[in-house]
């Protein structure tokens, strides 16, 4: 996800954050920006604070030591993934094996049907698609082999936890759990990321019939969650009810713009693209404050949505073209980067304030530090 910037690139981004685009009140952004130093810096504090060797994976917070979400920890592995693919550092290389041999040790050796460890499907499939790109960046086939089983476990289900599959044959779209008081919702979080899952699986494998099924939930997925309109993203729709619940969340926003980029990356199809845009334009015009800074809610693990934002924006603006984006970005690091905690060199989900001094969640730490591994620093500002 590196970027190469030449002289004239270089000037057309510096003019876009002086003319302030990409937020919808005054820029942020100053020559004082982050830089690559500080993106390792970020990371490396991060990674020192949080991840806990004798379990392999990630705690929940400073003063807790009780292992973060299961669904988490991909996203976390996916933080580590970017770093090296930023780096190159083998030392960021040895981290992403470290990861996956903690999380083997912790979930029963990636075995799907353990319905204690595994009991949702979208928490396996931000797996498959961590795998599949732990696949693509190493060539491993391991990761490649338990993202394609971990696929097939949500599309199919399991004959050993006793359900057919997330996949609805009859009514369409990809359910949310397989408990009978979870059937009949239909969530963003499993719908959008098994297009996602699909797709990656698709370019790491070209068979075909991921391909066709990414293109079949994301159809459903787009008439039922999707505002065509203004560019929202629905949190679910349950087969009982008339209409999606449309409370809006950063990571459902992040997982279709995603889909639609990786779909319309292998077609061409500008309508997927146009879809992605309106989504993207829906968080910056319609979820971020006066700033343009991105929102973050209080809930249950919550923190973690600007981490997966920052994995499906970066796609938007480097694999589509969609540049007018990068001084928004600039933008939210800038100011959380400032707002760090100097002496811990951690960030906090709310970019507008100074971070908290004391105990903070790792999902909550996670956002800063996510954009910082995949959106490049400006040319000037790129110190070793």
């Amino acid at each position: 996800m590196r970027l190469t910037f030449t002289l004239l690139s270089a000037f057309l981004l510096t003019s876009i954050l002086l003319c302030g685009c990409g937020t919808k009140g005054k820029s942020l952004s100053s020559q004082n920006g982050f830089t690559q130093k500080d993106a390792n810096a970020a990371f490396d504090s991060f990674h020192a604070h949080y991840y806990n060797p004798a379990s392999g994976v990630y705690r929940t917070s400073l003063e807790n030591d009780k292992r973060a979400a299961i669904w988490t920890q991909a996203i976390f592995w996916d933080m580590a993934m970017n770093a090296y693919e930023r780096t190159g550092d083998k030392r960021y290389r040895k981290i992403i094996n470290d990861i996956f041999e903690g999380a083997g040790r912790e979930y029963d050796n990636y075995n799907w049907d353990n319905a204690k460890e595994w009991f949702i499907y979208d928490d396996i499939m931000w797996w498959v698609i961590s795998l599949a790109r732990a696949y693509d960046i190493t060539g491993d086939k391991k990761y490649l082999a338990l993202s394609e089983s971990g696929f097939d476990r949500v599309w199919n289900g399991s004959k050993a936890v006793g359900d057919d599959g997330s996949y609805d044959k009859e009514l369409g779209g990809m359910r949310w759990g397989w408990e009978r008081h979870q059937r009949h919702g239909k969530m963003a979080c499993i719908n959008f990321p098994t297009v996602v899952g699909a797709m990656t699986l698709y370019n790491a494998t070209d068979k075909k019939e991921y391909f066709d099924k990414a293109v079949e939930i994301y159809v459903w997925a787009r008439n039922v969650l999707f505002d065509t309109e203004r560019g929202r993203i629905a949190d679910h729709k349950n087969d009982r009810g008339k209409h999606p619940d449309w409370k809006a969340h950063l990571y459902n926003q992040a997982t279709f713009i995603g889909a639609g980029v990786m779909l319309y990356k292998k077609t061409g199809d500008k309508r997927y693209l146009d879809d992605a845009i309106l989504a993207t334009n829906y968080v910056k015009d319609s979820m971020c404050d006066e700033n343009g800074l991105l929102p973050y809610e209080n809930g249950i693990e919550q923190g973690i949505y600007c981490a997966i934002f920052a994995q499906y924006i970066i796609r938007l603006i480097e694999d589509c073209g969609q540049k007018q984006y990068l001084g928004w970005m600039y933008d939210n690091i800038n100011a959380a980067w400032k707002n760090r905690d100097t002496a811990r060199t951690l960030t906090f989900k709310n970019f507008a304030a100074p971070c908290p001094t004391g105990d903070i969640e790792v999902y909550d730490a996670s956002g800063c530090v996510a954009l910082m591994q995949v959106i490049p620093p400006k040319k000037y500002n790129n110190t070793k």
